[in-house]
This record gives structure tokens, C-alpha cells and sequence, in this order.
């Protein structure tokens, strides 16, 4: 949305949001590994990036990009309920 920086508080927003995110991982690290925390921050950013694809620009999903999502999230639950990689 910021168009190459022509809107540059949409890519400040941006960059505002990833050292956001970039704290909240490193909280995250102290009780999960490094690639299982990975692994869930990058499928939910994808997961979230499609939802925002819909709402921003009016993009559809087809039932193979529904699956898609819903298989990350699945995993992401799966790893966090009940792998024994996440520390206790």
C-alpha cells in the first residue's frame, strides 16, 4: 500500500510492526525453540497476509488457498498443544 515508499507511513507502519514483532519473538524464545517459533511466526504472518489480501484488495480464496490456511493453522495448534518442543 505504500506504493514505493510514495505513502511512507504505510511503510513506516510497516516497519513499526515488524520491530513489534521482532520483540514479542524474542519473549517467545525463552520458552519455545528457535524453528518452532520460527515456523509458527512465518505461518501466521502468511496466514494473515492472505486474510489482509482479502479485506485490503478484494482478493478470493479458492478452496486450495483455504486448505493451505487451514493446514498451517492446524500445525500451528498441533505444535503448540501438544509437541514436546515447546518448553515448559
Amino acid at each position: 500500500m505504500s506504493n514505493g515508499w510514495e505513502k511512507w507511513w504505510f511503510g513506516l507502519t510497516s516497519c513499526l510492526f515488524y520491530a513489534v514483532a521482532g520483540l514479542l519473538l524474542g519473549f517467545v524464545l525463552k520458552s519455545m525453540g528457535v524453528g518452532v517459533a520460527y515456523a509458527i511466526w512465518a505461518g501466521v504472518g502468511i496466514a494473515f497476509v492472505c486474510v489482509a489480501s482479502v479485506i485490503l484488495w478484494g482478493q478470493s480464496f479458492d478452496l486450495a488457498a483455504l486448505g493451505g490456511i487451514a493446514l498451517i493453522l492446524g500445525g500451528i495448534l498441533l505444535i503448540t498443544l501438544k509437541s514436546s518442543v515447546v518448553l515448559q
